[in-house]
C-alpha cells in the first residue's frame, strides 16, 4: 500500500499569490515587470467577485483585505462571503486541494500564453 499525503490550500490564495507576483515584478527592471503586474490584478479578479457577489464593496473589501494580509503577514485571510465577522479562511474552514489551485492558475496562465502567442503572430491591420 501506499500512502498519499493529502495536502490542502485554505481559500485565500488569490490575494497572496497577487502581492507575491506585485513585489516580484517591482524587483524586475524590463517591460516584462508590466506583464507580471497585469497577471496580479488578474488574480485579484477573484476576491473581487466574491466579494460583489456576496453584497461586499468589492474594490474597499478587497483593499482591506489585502493591506491586512500584508500588515499581519498573513496569507489566510480572505473575503468573509458568509458575513461571520472572521476573514481567517482556515477559522471559518473554507479549504481547496492544493492541487486543484495550482491546476487552476497554471491553466489560466496556459491560456493566457496562448492569447499572447496569436496576438503575436496577427499584425495589426492584418485581416480587417
Amino acid at each position: 500500500k501506499q500512502w498519499y499525503q493529502r495536502r490542502v490550500a485554505i481559500t485565500a490564495g488569490e490575494i497572496s499569490c497577487a502581492i507575491a507576483v506585485s513585489a516580484a515584478a517591482d524587483k524586475v527592471p524590463s517591460i516584462e515587470q508590466y506583464a507580471m503586474r497585469a497577471f496580479a490584478d488578474a488574480l485579484e479578479s477573484v476576491p473581487m467577485a466574491l466579494a460583489e457577489n456576496s453584497g461586499l464593496a468589492p474594490f474597499a473589501t478587497l483593499a482591506e483585505v489585502k493591506s491586512r494580509q500584508i500588515k499581519e503577514d498573513n496569507p489566510r485571510l480572505g473575503i468573509d462571503c458568509m458575513d461571520a465577522g472572521e476573514n481567517d479562511m482556515k477559522v471559518q474552514h473554507v479549504i481547496e486541494t492544493l492541487i486543484g489551485k495550482k491546476q487552476q492558475i497554471m491553466l489560466a496562465t496556459q491560456l493566457v500564453r496562448m492569447i499572447l502567442k496569436i496576438d503575436d503572430v496577427r499584425s495589426p491591420g492584418e485581416g480587417e
